[in-house]
């Protein structure tokens, strides 16, 4: 018989000893847990606070200088409250010469009156005598034609009156033009001019408003992840910074029809590459403290 040597020996019962070891790992320890049981996300986005609209960007509806300037940076201001006043000299000058045109169209109108009745009046004499063989009938004929041309005087009259009542409120609708009011309830962003500044509707915007609506965030859903995204699913929108008090619960409005690039992936090269779908969430409560333009992180939770 062939002899073994005390090394070979102990070579073999390290390795008897190393394999049953590892046989014994391998039954006693539990299966890898798989990217599923590991997160209860099913996608996560990167998102920014926005309202429905954005900002209200407001221009003076008419050219001119600018007489005073109501509202401040910060204000809270309330539907028609007014922002700012253009110089109101010369709307109020055609206003005015407006009026005087429409009354002296109602004095045309009250003379026409009285000429009318007279007309009428002769008219229904002559025409009584007339018929009682005392009076001429071409002389009543002639009444009632002048009758009815006092009518039609009055007429005219009257609608020289209408015109005038209508460029009476074109000119106060003017005047109204030169004064710029607050659409809806709003905070004041910002403001880009100042009494004496001369502004029109090209000049650009004037005031920025920020609408008393509630906060909503507009995430960039990547493309891979739109199939698993459904309206009403619940997610977790988380600051950038990842605060402890940096959570809010929110669901899924609506889901986007058109793809488009990431704006806002830090990456460029990931940015240049990646397509992603707007996904628009609303907070299950308000969030005010929040600012537009805000970034944040959107965790959509797993359907349970």
């Amino acid at each position: 018989m062939m002899r073994t040597s005390p090394r070979a020996l102990f070579r073999a019962l390290l390795v008897l000893a190393a394999g049953g070891a590892l046989l014994a790992c391998s039954r006693s320890a539990p299966p890898a847990a798989t990217a599923t049981d590991a997160t209860p996300y099913a996608a996560v986005a990167r998102g920014r606070i926005a309202i429905e609209g954005g900002l209200l960007a407001l221009t003076m509806p008419r050219e001119g200088t600018l007489a005073s300037v109501d509202a401040h940076e910060g204000d809270r201001v309330k539907r028609g409250q007014v922002l700012a006043v253009l110089d109101t000299h010369p709307a109020e000058l055609a206003v005015q010469a407006a009026q005087a045109d429409v009354e002296q169209a109602k004095a045309q109108v009250q003379l026409a009156d009285a000429k009318q009745a007279g007309a009428r009046q002769r008219a229904e004499r002559l025409t009584a005598a007339a018929a009682a063989g005392a009076g001429d009938g071409q002389s009543a004929d002639d009444a009632r034609d002048a009758s009815a041309q006092a009518r039609a005087e009055r007429d005219a009259a009257q609608a020289a009156v209408d015109l005038a009542e209508q460029k009476l409120a074109s000119a106060k609708y003017e005047l109204a033009q030169r004064t710029l009011r607050a659409p809806v309830n709003a905070t004041v962003v910002s403001v880009t001019a100042q009494p004496g500044a001369s502004v029109s509707p090209s000049s650009g915007t004037v005031f920025t408003l920020l609408p008393d609506k509630p906060r909503i965030v507009r995430a960039e859903l990547n493309e891979s992840f739109v199939g698993a995204i459904k309206p009403g699913m619940a997610a977790q929108v988380v600051a950038n910074d990842d605060a402890e008090n940096g959570h809010w619960n929110a669901h899924v409005l609506r889901i986007g029809q058109v793809y488009g690039p990431a704006t806002l992936e830090n990456d460029p090269q990931i940015r240049a590459n990646a397509r992603t779908v707007e996904c628009v969430l609303a907070f299950d409560q308000a969030q005010p403290q929040l600012r537009i333009g805000q970034r944040v992180i959107v965790r959509f939770l797993q359907a349970r």
